[in-house]
């Protein structure tokens, strides 16, 4: 298997990382425009005598949202745990940005620490350390929220907490692992347009994996579905937003995502 961490200039090979420090020329930024943020080829993981992923292929562009879908127990968490650092492929061809940050179902807070140290956890203390944290809460709209104790915590804020200690490290990708699926339909609503306005204000490759086919689509520009190990669909979503499930084009691609799943 090849593992590389690409660069931030220049453009990156497998088993190479380019040097950083020289002034890159015009014709390097834009060859660096151009390269995926996220490249898997062949990808396999293999528990027991299974290939939960058996030769997936797959790439994000920077800025480009994907939704995974899938059934239970098809791979969808362990790809993104590959991505995120957090296992590894037993063959294939992984390459992802070196700043990545995940937001996981549970928010995962440290009980301990309040609102404002929970989400600069990890970060070098400074004297901008604080601001930053301010401003993290701020887009997610609990800045009066930062001395509060996660306890204290509805499971929307919590989790607006979660994702604000991820978007204050300026992630180049952004992995979501169902991180709506606890919260109740209204807050989980909200939620979704947080994120998609958060992306794309941010700008880094997000891959959302979820069960939600409205929520992919709604979110997505692209939908991906896993079934057997491998990619067996993966669609640009072409309607426009505000993306309203009453569209005709919003309920074809609908029926088709739910075919691939098995449900008709």
């Amino acid at each position: 298997m090849t593992t590389a961490t690409p660069a931030t200039t220049g453009t990156p090979s497998a088993g190479t990382t380019p040097a950083t420090t020289a002034t890159p020329t015009t014709d390097a930024v834009a060859a660096t425009a151009t390269v995926p943020a996220v490249h898997l080829r062949g990808l396999r993981r293999v528990f027991g005598s299974r290939a939960v992923l058996d030769g997936v292929d797959l790439s994000i562009a920077r800025g480009e949202f994907v939704a995974l879908l899938g059934a239970s127990g098809t791979g969808k968490t362990t790809l993104l745990r590959i991505l995120g650092a957090l296992d590894q492929a037993d063959e294939g061809t992984v390459l992802v940005p070196p700043v990545r940050t995940v937001v996981f179902q549970e928010p995962r807070l440290v009980p301990s620490k309040r609102v404002l140290a929970n989400v600069t956890v990890g970060l070098p203390r400074g004297a901008t350390t604080r601001e930053t944290g301010l401003k993290a809460l701020a887009e997610v709209g609990l800045e009066r929220h930062a001395d509060a104790w996660p306890a204290t915590l509805s499971g929307g804020e919590a989790q607006r907490v979660a994702l604000a200690r991820a978007l204050v490290r300026e992630p180049q990708l952004l992995l979501l692992d169902e991180p709506f699926a606890a919260l109740d339909a209204l807050t989980r609503l909200r939620m979704q347009n947080l994120v998609g306005d958060l992306v794309r204000r941010h700008r880094p490759a997000v891959l959302l994996v979820t069960h939600d086919v409205d929520e992919a689509v709604r979110l997505a520009d692209r939908v991906a579905v896993l079934r057997d190990g491998l990619l067996v669909r993966d669609e640009v979503v072409g309607v426009d937003h505000p993306r309203d499930p009453a569209d005709p084009a919003f309920a074809e691609l609908r029926r088709n995502l739910l075919a691939d799943l098995g449900v008709h």
